[in-house]
C-alpha cells in the first residue's frame, strides 16, 4: 500500500497552525555544525553551478561510496536551515552530502539570461552525473518544495534510463500541481518571494537590457504574474500556465521506477488539494505518500526538539531502511 496512513508527526502546542509551523523553524532555527566545501562546475551553456559538499568522516573514510544530493526550494540555497539540518543528520550517519545551489542562488548572479525553475532537470542531471564521476556507488535524492518537484520530475523523466546508482528519493512539501499551488500560497510568502526574484531580474536586466524588459515589473503582485512575465518567457514557455502544466511533477509520478517517498503536511499553506493525490498514488508501486495533519511548509519542528527535525529523522529512516 503506497499511501502511508500513519502520520506520527506531532506539532508542539505552541505552534498551532501551518503558518506558525512554517515560519518558526525558518526564522529561529540555527544550524552551526555543517562546514561546506564549495565546488563550481561549468554547464554546457557556459554558465555555472555552485555545489556545496559535506563529508561524513573525511579523515576516517576518504572513499565513502554513499551520497545524498539535496535540492532546495524557491529562492533557497544550501545554507537554509532545512538543507543544513538534513546534511547534519546524514553526515553524522556516514553519508556524504552534496547540497547544490540553483542558478543565481549561490550568492552570485549566473551568467546567462536563464535562471532556474521547477522543471529545470537538465541542471539536476548535470549535478548527478558529476557526482557519479566521483565514484559514488549509492546515491539518494532529497528535495524540498520546488526542489522536490524538480526531483520527482527528474525521476519520472529518466524512468527506466535512470542510473542504477540512484537508489531512493524522499521529498518534502512538494507543489505537485504548480498551477493550483500558485493560487493557494498566501500574500505574505508571495511578497517575500517576489521581492527576492524582482531584485535578481533588475540586476540581470542590466546585463541583458535587450532580452529582459523591466518596465512592468512594478505591476507584478503574484507568483503567477512573475511566471507569466519572466519565468515562462526566459525558459521557452508560452505563459505561466504552459510552464505549470509542462513541469508539474504530478504528471510524472507514474513513471518513477525507484522507491520514492513524498511527504506533504495537510496544513501546508503553500499546497493546493491537488498536491494530495491519494487515489493516484494508491495505484503506483514505487511512489509512497505520507500526509501528516501538521508540519507546515518545510517545517516539522518537534515538541521534543534536540537539534533534529521530525522530517530529518524520517528521511534518514527511509533512506537507511533496506
Amino acid at each position: 500500500m503506497p499511501i502511508i496512513k500513519h502520520a506520527d508527526y506531532q506539532a508542539p502546542f505552541w505552534l498551532p497552525n501551518g503558518h506558525s509551523q512554517t515560519i518558526f523553524p525558518s526564522v529561529f532555527r540555527k544550524i552551526k555544525t555543517v562546514n561546506y566545501l564549495r565546488e563550481r562546475i561549468i554547464t554546457p551553456d557556459n554558465d555555472f553551478l555552485d555545489l556545496d559538499w559535506a563529508k561524513a568522516n573525511p579523515e576516517i573514510d576518504k572513499d565513502n561510496k554513499k551520497l545524498v544530493i539535496l535540492s532546495h526550494g524557491l529562492e533557497g540555497d544550501s545554507s537554509r536551515q532545512y538543507m543544513m539540518g538534513m546534511v547534519q543528520i546524514f553526515t553524522k550517519n556516514s553519508f556524504d552530502c552534496l547540497a547544490w545551489n540553483f542558478r543565481s542562488c549561490s550568492g552570485e548572479l549566473n551568467r546567462t539570461t536563464r535562471f532556474y525553475h521547477s522543471g529545470a532537470t537538465d541542471d539536476l542531471d548535470l549535478v548527478i552525473k558529476h557526482a557519479i564521476s566521483k565514484d559514488y556507488q549509492q546515491i539518494y535524492l532529497v528535495g524540498f518544495s520546488l526542489g522536490g518537484n524538480l526531483t520527482l520530475k527528474y525521476l519520472g523523466e529518466q524512468s527506466e534510463n535512470l542510473s542504477s546508482k540512484i537508489k531512493k528519493a524522499v521529498t518534502f512539501s512538494v507543489p505537485l500541481h504548480l498551477s493550483s499551488s500558485s493560487q493557494t500560497i498566501g500574500w505574505l510568502y508571495t511578497k517575500r518571494f517576489n521581492d527576492s526574484l524582482k531584485k535578481k531580474i533588475l540586476a540581470k536586466a542590466k546585463l541583458f537590457p535587450e532580452q529582459i524588459q523591466t518596465s512592468n515589473i512594478s505591476k507584478i503582485k503574484t507568483l503567477k504574474d512573475f511566471d507569466d512575465c519572466y519565468t515562462s518567457q526566459l525558459h521557452g514557455f508560452q505563459d505561466a500556465e504552459d510552464y505549470y502544466e509542462r513541469n508539474s511533477s504530478l504528471y510524472f509520478l507514474d513513471k518513477i521506477q525507484i522507491p520514492t517517498l513524498i511527504i506533504n503536511a495537510q496544513n501546508d499553506p503553500f499546497l493546493s488539494k491537488a498536491c494530495f493525490p491519494f487515489e493516484k498514488v494508491n495505484s503506483l508501486e514505487q511512489v509512497f505518500f505520507q500526509a501528516p495533519e501538521n508540519g507546515g511548509h518545510c517545517g516539522f519542528y518537534q515538541d521534543n526538539y534536540q537539534g533534529i527535525l521530525w522530517s530529518e529523522k524520517r528521511a534518514l529512516a527511509w533512506i537507511s531502511n533496506n
